[in-house]
C-alpha cells in the first residue's frame, strides 16, 4: 500500500480513478491487526488503488473528512465519494471486504 506524501497528492489521487484511503497510525493496535491481511484485500479489489494516510501526520485532513477512529476507510471514484467505513471499532478482513464489495 502506498503512503500519502502530501495534500496535493491526496487531491490528485482522489480525483483520478478509484482510490481507497486508509487512515492509520503507527501506535494503533487495530491498525496493526489489519496490516497482515491488507495485501490480500488489495489483491481481491485490484480495481482500487489503496493509499495509507497517517492520521497523526494529516490531522487536518482527517478532521475535514470526519475520521472519528482508526483504521478507517474512505473511497472515491474520480472525485466522487463512493463510501465510508469510519468507526472506532476493530475491523475484520470480512468487514472490510464487505464494505468494498458494496461500493
Amino acid at each position: 500500500m502506498d503512503k500519502l506524501k502530501d495534500l496535493d497528492q491526496f487531491k490528485q489521487l482522489r480525483d483520478s480513478g478509484k482510490t481507497v484511503f486508509v487512515f492509520m497510525t503507527g501506535w494503533c493496535p487495530d491498525c496493526h491487526f489489519i496490516r497482515p491481511f491488507m495485501p490480500e484485500v488489495e489483491n481481491k479489489f485490484a480495481d482500487f488503488r489503496f493509499v495509507e494516510i497517517d492520521r497523526d501526520d494529516f490531522g487536518s485532513l482527517g478532521e475535514a473528512l470526519q475520521i472519528s477512529g482508526i483504521p478507517s476507510f474512505v473511497a472515491y471514484d474520480n472525485g466522487e465519494l463512493l463510501g465510508r467505513f469510519v468507526s472506532r471499532n476493530r475491523k475484520t478482513q470480512k468487514e472490510i471486504e464487505a464494505f468494498l464489495e458494496q461500493l
